[in-house]
């Protein structure tokens, strides 16, 4: 099993609205699961409001977005500004690798950039960017969360 600086989480995995591909999401279910985390897989062609409700009925450590169709900027750029829009989810780790794009390299640097400047923690769409996931994943440490309200 993979090293990790921290104790096993839960992360959802899920594809954008218009990605229809699902050999993606498995292959990160069953990374992650080595790891020892706990996975949730929404499958393909995942409406934002369902991940939304997912992140929120979950409450997961990280969300992880992965796209090969090429529209992750497109679909990530609208995703990102759903999910920031609701104040339960202002401190979500959200990641999004993939095809990000149509046009190859060219456009690759822009596209990292604005799904960052969006409200991504990271981007992954190097040749290597598998590699930099389980960078990520080693280096992951628990949020803080804030303490349970006590029921009266």
């Amino acid at each position: 099993m993979p090293k990790t600086n921290r104790r096993p989480g839960t992360f959802v995995v899920s594809t954008v609205s218009s990605d229809a591909h699902t050999w993606n999401l498995v292959f990160l279910q069953l990374m992650l699961e080595e790891y020892g985390h706990e996975v949730v897989n929404l499958g393909p062609c995942t409406p934002d409001r369902e991940i939304v409700d997912a992140c929120l009925a979950t409450r997961p450590d990280v969300l992880v977005i992965s796209t090969v169709n090429g529209h992750g900027r497109l679909d990530g750029l609208r995703l990102i500004r759903v999910l920031r829009a609701h104040p339960e989810l202002a401190d979500l780790r959200v990641v999004i690798g993939g095809k990000l794009g149509v046009a190859g390299e060219a456009g690759r640097e822009e596209h990292g950039d604005a799904l960052a400047e969006a409200g991504y923690d990271a981007v992954f769409d190097s040749d290597d960017a598998l590699d930099e996931f389980a960078d990520f994943l080693g280096e992951l440490r628990p949020r803080r969360r804030a303490p349970a309200e006590s029921a009266a």
